[in-house]
């Protein structure tokens, strides 16, 4: 029987360079895909997989984060006093419960692996989720509820992972694969951004995980590896020395890279299409301008 994952780790300390000048004086995961800023995406996905704990990792200029998940008792009296009660019920069915939500901070940008290790206090000795929440994944059923339920099988770790063209490996984590059946992937190895020419295949791991608390020794003694910073990728190449399974997850939906420009206007055009009360209006608008 495998311990539940009901932990998730939010690394959102980043500093959104890539969507610049947008994210200037705004955390990137406040940037809202139609109606809805990212981080509030990525929290609805883990509560549908199950999690009961979220701990946020950020850094300096985040507190908008902070406050999104907080009471606004201004804002509540406003919608009372002009009978807005239906508005006003359904901004309180999202907020977490008390005791649910906790932060830490990452005082110095050291790499992706350097802000789950951030967390290990949090975590403590259980199984848990990391989301990178500019990686919006738009999937039926949730993206880390398919991976729960892969992991309820397989245990170990498990990641979410796409294929890209082979020119496109040195961007990302790569899988060096032993088994695949279309799905799920079994690899022995997991390799940090290599070259195309050196890649052991062109599955690569996209921003959902499923990890085990022994990772945090790891990364406690992980050296900074590409890019001068601590990679997550090295922790978890560490734990299948370990001899730890690892798997690889197609998950069934979409992604959109909402840390890149267009990937971000991507994701407001698809998902405003299916806006139930925007799609509409929205085709028409493209319609005009296309």
């Amino acid at each position: 029987m495998h311990k539940r994952v009901r932990k998730a780790v939010f690394p959102v300390a980043g500093l959104g360079t890539r969507i610049l000048p947008a994210t200037k004086a705004m955390p990137k995961e406040m940037l809202t895909v139609v109606d809805k800023p990212l981080i509030h995406y990525a929290m609805e996905e883990a509560k549908a997989a199950g999690i009961e704990q979220f701990y946020f990792v950020t850094g300096r200029a985040k507190s908008a984060i902070e406050d999104y998940f907080d009471v606004g008792f201004e804002l509540e009296a406003t919608l009372r006093e002009r009978g807005k009660t239906e508005l006003l019920d359904e901004m309180r069915s999202w907020l977490p419960d008390a005791g649910q939500i906790a932060y830490t901070r990452q005082q110095r940008p050291l790499g992706l692996g350097h802000a789950v290790w951030c967390a290990r206090n949090l975590v403590g000795d259980e199984p848990f989720a990391v989301l990178l929440v500019d990686d919006l994944m738009v999937c039926e059923p949730p993206c880390l509820q398919q991976m729960v339920e892969v992991y309820e099988k397989t245990g170990g770790n498990v990641v979410a992972v796409v294929e890209v063209p082979r020119e496109q490996t040195s961007r990302y984590g790569v899988l060096d694969i032993v088994e695949d059946d279309g799905r799920l992937a079994r690899a022995r190895g997991v390799v940090e951004k290599p070259a195309p020419e050196v890649a052991p295949s062109n599955l690569t791991i996209i921003g959902r995980y499923i990890i085990q608390p022994e990772i945090f020794c790891h990364l406690g003694r992980t050296r900074p590896g590409s890019g001068n910073e601590i990679q997550l990728t090295d922790g978890l190449a560490a734990l299948i020395a370990d001899g730890q399974p690892f798997y690889g997850l197609r998950a069934a939906g979409r992604r959109f890279d909402c840390g890149d420009k267009l990937g971000f206007l991507e994701a407001n055009i698809a998902l405003g299409l299916e806006h139930a009360d925007l799609g509409p209006a929205l085709r028409r608008v493209l319609r005009h301008y296309l």
